[in-house]
């Protein structure tokens, strides 16, 4: 019997919760947590720092762009930034492009939900630059908690790898976990 494009589309979304965050793993990191489980990190720090930066801001576009960023890595697994890095520029857009137009497909959300993703690669907009935001927020988040958990130091390395926040709001977050981090 042919699956509905629904339910393709959420088996697909799924998947997930099974894709592990291979970057903590490469460090270390035993359990480490998934895709799914940061894709609700982003997607909740979106909504508390939207909260926070000068309005106006579409919050639907905010929250959609913040569950659908790492969408891709259903098929592509979470290729490591260090790995990325080994690629010519351009690579992981076009993959991760390919890999929604397959994981969408025909689906009536495919026109949607591939405008607010390419909206979020195109770093233009007000709430694109906020889900980049969060989705770092979230990684620099994490890490303090797997170091505070583990006593894993192999996590320093993300923070010596500066990121330009878009929003202010952003970086006094992200220069408070840090004051927070020396202070272990």
């Amino acid at each position: 019997m042919p699956r509905s494009e629904m339910l393709q589309l959420l088996i697909h979304g799924n998947q997930l919760k099974r894709t592990v965050r291979s970057g903590w793993v490469q460090r270390g990191i035993a359990d480490a947590e998934d895709v799914a489980a940061h894709s609700y990190g982003a997607a909740f720090t979106a909504l508390v720092l939207a909260q926070k930066v000068p309005k106006p801001l579409n919050l639907e576009k905010v929250l959609v762009m913040a569950l659908l960023h790492d969408l891709p890595e259903g098929l592509t697994t979470d290729i490591p930034t260090t790995a990325w890095r080994l690629f010519p520029q351009g690579t992981k857009t076009e993959v991760e492009r390919g890999a929604m137009d397959n994981i969408l497909g025909g689906t009536t959300l495919s026109p949607l939900f591939m405008a607010y993703w390419e909206e979020l690669h195109q770093k233009v907009t007000r709430e694109a630059l906020l889900v980049h935001d969060a989705d770092k927020l979230d990684m620099y988040l994490q890490a303090l908690m797997y170091e505070q958990q583990s006593g894993n130091r192999q996590l320093a390395e993300f923070w010596a790898i500066p990121f330009k926040f878009y929003y202010p709001e952003a970086q006094h977050i992200f220069d408070e976990l840090a004051s927070l981090r020396d202070q272990e």
